[in-house]
């Protein structure tokens, strides 16, 4: 693991402390669209409207793609301690944990709805539960829909990380990753994110980099 300004994986606390840098001149928020500066949030910039907490709406937190919960759950560590602990004893939950590629910055409110939510699709036009926010939460089924522009960044970002730490997807799951990676082709952001990923971590999504790859994964 590294730290300051090496370049290589490192752990969730140290990489908390590059992503500023990384979005520096990126600063909208995954899920909304919403500009932020620093860790405030410009609900105003999105038409965003907090659905019950104003303080976690009012933050940007560092949210993962694929949730902690499903880095780390099918883990000797999570049994023996849940999340704290594997940080603290399983090296490669640790790079997972930390991995640039799966960081994303989001409203702290939506962050904390999505939990650790699949990601799912069932509403054509969604009806907000954020002001003017397009993605919405199912709090019975535990799914998440995220907006459509960034469907495709999620689904590459959720199918790279499966390969990369060889965790489990159900079928259904990885039909839909797929489906969604080969409607929303790599747009502009996500190589230029790409890039800076590559230049502080030294490993990007190879999904990104060369599309192609996607045929291989969803075989």
């Amino acid at each position: 693991m590294v730290g300051g300004k090496e370049v290589g994986h490192r752990d969730f606390p140290a990489a908390k402390r590059i992503l500023p840098k990384l979005y520096a001149g990126m600063e909208v928020d995954f899920y909304c669209g919403c500009r932020y500066q620093g860790k405030a949030v410009d609900w105003a910039s999105c038409g965003y409207q907090p659905r019950k907490s104003e303080t976690r709406a009012s933050r940007i937190e560092w949210e993962h793609v694929v949730p902690a919960w499903a880095l780390g759950h099918q883990r000797q560590c999570w049994q023996q301690g849940g999340r704290k602990h594997c940080a603290s004893t399983d090296p490669l939950f640790r790079m997972a944990e930390g991995d640039l590629n799966n960081l994303v910055p989001a409203v702290g409110e939506v962050n904390g709805d999505r939990a650790n939510f699949s990601y799912g699709a069932w509403e054509i036009h969604p009806r907000p539960i954020y002001g003017q926010c397009q993605s919405i939460v199912d709090f019975q089924l535990k799914r998440f829909q995220p907006r459509e522009e960034v469907r495709g960044a999620a689904a590459r970002i959720t199918l790279y990380m499966h390969q990369r730490y060889g965790l489990r997807m159900s079928r259904q799951d990885k039909q839909l990753m797929c489906a969604w990676a080969r409607q929303y082709p790599v747009d502009e952001w996500e190589r230029q994110r790409n890039k800076r990923v590559m230049q502080w971590q030294g490993e990007g999504n190879f999904l990104v980099s060369q599309p192609e790859a996607l045929a291989r994964v969803c075989a």
